[in-house]
């Protein structure tokens, strides 16, 4: 699994706008099932929501990877998005998220969810990625900054 397969270019959203972190989850979803996650969104809302009641899927730094298993999914499906104002998202650092990717897999696939959640976290981790993922202009350049480690 790469990111580059993981996260396509038409799949990185950037300055998106969102009032609180349950808008934010709603709005992915959205997007999630208009690029073709062949999930409906209501269902991966939900889903998402109910992660978050598990435990912030905010991982500090700013950095959120939410993430649900779905029915319905054939492969692993993600999605970056850059927040144009970071918010509150209650992440384990208490500092507000402006960069988010959503991960989806299917129900039954357990190894390959926890190597994409390992692929994204640790890429976004490394050095500066996050930095330089904020001040990133165009989709091309956040799309290079992601599979840079490849």
């Amino acid at each position: 699994m790469d990111i580059a397969a993981l996260i396509p270019p038409e799949r990185i959203a950037l300055d998106l706008r969102a009032k609180d972190k349950a808008a934010l989850l709603r709005d992915l979803a959205q997007r999630a099932e208009a690029a073709g996650a062949g999930v409906p969104a209501s269902i991966v809302a939900t889903a998402l929501l109910a992660r978050e009641q598990l435990g912030s899927t905010g991982l500090g730094k700013g950095f959120a990877l939410p993430h649900a298993r779905l029915e319905g999914l054939s492969g692993c499906f993600g999605l970056f998005c850059r927040l144009a104002r970071p918010i509150d998202y209650a992440a384990i650092d208490d500092q507000k998220v402006d960069i988010v990717v959503l991960l989806l897999t299917p129900a039954d696939a357990d190894a390959s969810h926890l190597a994409a959640l390992s692929l994204v976290s640790r890429r976004l981790r490394e050095g500066d990625t996050i930095g330089r993922l904020r001040r990133a202009e165009g989709v091309g350049s956040v799309f290079g900054m992601l599979i840079q480690a490849e």
